[in-house]
């Protein structure tokens, strides 16, 4: 005989409701003890462990240190300025690779929260744009009205700047004024293009003015990629970083 499939389950869990209710649970208390386990050097290793990690460990500390090209000065952060050198770096660093993604890029854009650390004088390695960009976010050329970028510029000044470049601006009473794209005030009956990442892209760090874009180009490079090869391309040509601050983000009041 067949029984249907719904009528067992329906029996089983009705015989264990009637269970549940003929039976008396008693909860006894009981009381838990915490336990610390000191990790220190008093561990022995487990050399089954290393000897296995070992090689792959070695090869990534030989490609994170190996060196990619060389910066004439320390690219600091200072988030309470407009504009700073490591964020002028990663802008500028942007506005080139999107110029190879779509000549008519004109525009870059990051956030200070965006860039993780700053850069050291010095012999720059992959690790360091490791450290500079950890995240996978990818290379996205968005087309924006030109209303569009004057509501973007807005939302850099009244977060005091963040990194660009391609264009200029100045902050008075949170307000932007004197916005120039390449030399040229901003029209706002025209169209332009900017090379963000992804996460900004998409909303990202509550940005404002590039959410939703004539078009886009989305990449599936990695920031952190074109980065290096950005050095690599600068040391190829025999040339270092040699970031400078330049007023493209000044604040008047």
């Amino acid at each position: 005989m067949r029984f249907n499939r719904t009528l067992i389950l329906l029996y089983a869990a009705t015989s264990l409701l009637i269970g549940c209710k003929t039976q008396k649970i008693q909860y006894l208390p009981q009381v838990s003890y915490n336990t610390n386990i000191v990790i220190d050097n008093s561990i022995t290793p487990d050399s089954t462990i290393i000897a296995y990690y070992a090689p792959y460990k070695v090869k990534l500390e030989k490609e994170m240190n190996r060196q990619i090209g060389y910066s004439d000065y320390y690219l600091s952060k200072v988030r309470s300025q407009p504009e700073f050198l490591v964020g002028n770096f990663f802008a500028d660093a942007l506005l080139t690779i999107g110029k190879q993604i779509d000549p008519e890029t004109q525009l870059s854009l990051a956030t200070k929260d965006g860039i993780r650390t700053e850069v050291k004088q010095g012999p720059i390695t992959v690790g360091s744009m490791f450290e500079l960009m950890p995240f996978e976010n990818t290379i996205t050329v968005l087309e924006l009205k030109g209303t569009d970028v004057l509501e973007l510029c807005e939302f850099i000044a009244k977060a005091g700047g963040q990194p660009i470049a391609g264009f200029t601006m100045q902050i008075e009473h949170d307000k932007p004024v004197n916005i120039n794209i390449n030399g040229q005030p901003l029209d706002t009956n025209k169209t332009y293009k900017l090379v963000t990442y992804d996460y900004l892209a998409n909303g990202g760090d509550y940005i404002k003015g590039i959410t939703n874009p004539i078009s886009r180009i989305n990449t599936p490079n990695t920031v952190r990629e074109e980065l290096i090869r950005y050095v690599e391309e600068l040391t190829s040509k025999g040339k270092h970083v040699n970031t400078q601050l330049d007023g493209r983000i000044t604040i008047l009041k």
